[in-house]
């Protein structure tokens, strides 16, 4: 006898299956291969239920078998008291966004699983999970409402009638700084009934919170979605059964991130201060629910924070970096000083807290311990650990990481991590790769050295190289006066800082003064391309994303407005010298370095043009030279056959360089 059931059924079968069965892998690397590296699995987006007793993760895994080339990522939930850790989602599209319902009954989370990103909810002891959204345009963010009976999600406008009939007609032109698409609120009945949008104004939403109370979102929206147009961000409120939006705080710069203090009366969010702080600044302020005029909080470590939630006296908490670390603050509302909660041993991140502000969940990891979930009392911080993912694994022999401290011929003191080759013995003379990151206001931190990235640090340390990643003037992590110390000194300072650097590891007898390579992406390839300016002193270089003509630059990024503060203002009005005297392309007489350009084919916050010209120079110049372009690639590979290969290529060209065969595997 056959018996047949429908998809409904089948679905409610397979996930009540999935939920109630453990699962567990064993995790076995052989050598550091970028392959190895990218295909290790990923913990994020940890969530607490109200009670804080069950905890909601993702975990990224990867496709690279025959033609695939992904990632995906699925939910899983975990008990606090350690007796229960189990999947929850499956399939072969990512659910990602997890979230608690009020009364913890249920978990919700986003998927593509049917038309586009929609959200779906699941009770935790199984069942089938019920779409919730119909959304045209799928789901950005989203939040539950206090009582549980509705959810309030962001969505782009869709395209209208007009223009799908001009798309089918190919006469679909583009009208550049117009027709604009605005992230909107809407929120959904739980039950099922339509979804309501609450403003019609043309607000480009960025976050939002409830009231405790259920009655009012309070949104932080800017005028149009261009992206620097988020330094004209301002906070309103709106009736939640959608009405009239009151603006709340409207002044110059950025003011984001609102959140609704847990008794309501009260607002804290992230600002500028009531003036343009191009570079970057997230100082704490708080206003009356009602309005008023802003506090100011008291300044944390770096000025760059975000906030977390509350805690159970209702102090902030808050998460910030702190020089190669990461950390949770708690900050009174009273004006008091931060308190810095969480030990100064590697990376704390991902924090999120539970209603009764008493346990807080999160990731950590550092240079050699591979990323996990956790959770803690904020008041004691006794971190109890909630993922497995790495329990089992059996890796190869690290290169080590320390930590270095230098000064730069200012006087301006520099922290940088250095890795030392697999099995380094003191007094061995090795090649050294100078490694800069993006930003300039990036950080490298002491973040699990085996992950996959475009650049695979354990491979090259397998491979026979020392790496070094200094942290110039310009980062973040170490206040607002070393992030603003390169304003209109791209080139000069930060140049300083990361030579002085090598010179150190060259002293310290770990550096072969005559093996240098180097290679950095976006700011980090700025650097690269000015490097080979300044200096023969690498073999070979490598830059990534890289920008080589800030005149050309500032006027095809999508992010215009960052450069303009660091350059302090356009090229014109007698400016030019400024941009002009920081460009790579300006300074080509004397470059010999082998250099290698790679580049996204779509990326728009460095133009491709960028890599471009710095490559057309060149060859001009009979450089030793080639240029790597990756497809339906933007400012980074996302793709993990991509991620890879970076590595593999920038390992080729150095060795090539260095005139040394790879080390094998």
């Amino acid at each position: 006898m056959i018996i047949k059931l429908n998809r409904s059924i089948l679905l409610s079968i397979t996930l009540l299956f999935f939920v109630t069965l453990p699962v567990s892998a064993q995790i076995t690397i052989e050598s550091w291969t970028p392959e190895a590296m990218v295909n290790l699995p990923v913990a994020g987006s940890p969530e607490l239920s109200p009670d804080g007793s069950m905890i909601a993760y993702t975990v990224r895994e990867t496709n690279m078998d025959g033609d695939e080339s992904s990632f995906t990522t699925h939910v899983w939930v975990a008990s606090a008291d350690g007796s229960m850790n189990r999947q929850f989602t499956r399939g072969e599209q990512s659910a990602t966004n997890p979230q608690f319902s009020p009364d913890g009954r249920k978990l919700s989370f986003i998927s593509t699983r049917d038309s586009g990103r929609q959200i779906y909810v699941m009770y935790l002891d199984g069942g089938e999970a019920k779409k919730i959204t119909s959304a045209e345009n799928g789901v950005g963010s989203y939040q539950w409402s206090p009582d549980g009976t509705r959810i309030a999600y962001t969505m782009t406008d869709p395209k209208t009638d007009e223009e799908k009939a001009r798309e089918r007609e190919r006469l679909d032109v583009i009208h550049v700084d117009r027709d604009f698409k605005f992230a909107r609120i809407y929120v959904q009945p739980v039950d099922g009934e339509e979804a309501q949008a609450i403003y019609g104004d043309d607000l480009h939403t960025t976050s939002f919170d409830w009231s405790p109370d259920g009655e009012t979102i309070m949104f932080a929206h800017q005028p149009t979605p261009r992206i620097d147009d988020r330094y004209k961000m301002n906070i309103s409120v709106v009736p939640a059964d959608s009405g009239a939006v009151t603006p709340l705080v409207y002044r110059e710069g950025t003011d984001g991130s609102p959140r609704y203090t847990p008794d309501g009366s009260r607002i804290v969010f992230t600002s500028h201060g009531g003036q343009l702080e191009g570079i970057g600044i997230q100082d704490l302020f708080i206003i009356s629910a009602d309005g008023g005029e802003p506090a100011a909080l008291a300044h944390t470590y770096d000025r760059n924070v975000s906030i977390t939630g509350f805690d159970a006296s209702g102090n902030l908490l808050v998460t910030e970096r702190r020089n190669t670390l990461s950390a949770l603050y708690r900050v009174p509302l009273n004006g008091d000083e931060p308190e810095l909660l969480t030990p100064e041993n590697g990376i704390y991140n991902m924090f999120a807290v539970n209603r009764d502000g008493n346990r807080v969940t999160f990731t950590y990891e550092n240079s050699d311990t591979p990323r996990e979930v956790y959770h803690a009392d904020p008041d004691s911080f006794d971190p109890v650990k909630v993922s497995s993912l790495f329990d089992d694994a059996a890796f190869p022999e690290f290169g080590k990481t320390e930590l270095l401290t230098w000064s730069s011929p200012d006087g301006m003191e520099i922290e940088g991590l250095l890795t030392y080759p697999v099995g380094y013995e003191p007094g061995d003379r090795v090649p050294l790769i100078l490694m800069v990151h993006g930003g300039p206001a990036g950080v490298y931190s002491q973040t699990f050295t085996g992950q996959g990235n475009i650049y695979a640090i354990q491979h090259f340390a397998e491979q026979g190289y020392a790496l070094l990643r200094p942290n110039p003037r310009g980062s973040t992590g170490y206040g607002k006066e070393f992030r603003y110390a390169n304003f209109q000194d791209w080139g000069y300072g930060d140049y300083e800082d990361l030579m002085s650097g090598v010179d150190l590891v060259i002293d310290m007898g770990v550096a072969h003064p005559d093996s240098l390579v180097e290679m950095g992406w976006s700011y980090g390839g700025y650097m690269t391309s000015w490097i080979v300016t300044q200096t023969d002193r690498f073999k070979a270089v490598s830059m990534g994303a890289g920008l080589s003509n800030l005149v050309s630059m500032v006027g095809t990024t999508d992010i215009p407005g960052y450069l303009l503060a660091h350059m302090g203002g356009p090229y014109w009005g007698g400016n030019m010298e400024t941009y002009e005297r920081h460009s790579a392309v300006y300074f080509m007489d004397d470059v010999v370095t082998p250099t290698q350009i790679i580049h996204g084919s779509n990326d728009l916050r460095v133009p491709l043009g960028q890599g471009q010209e710095f490559y057309w120079a060149l060859q001009e110049k009979g450089v030793d030279s080639e240029m790597i372009i990756y497809p339906r690639t933007g400012h980074g590979p996302t793709e993990p056959k991509f991620i890879a290969d970076v590595s593999n290529q920038i390992l080729r060209w150095f060795d090539k360089h260095l005139g040394r065969e790879a080390v094998a595997e």
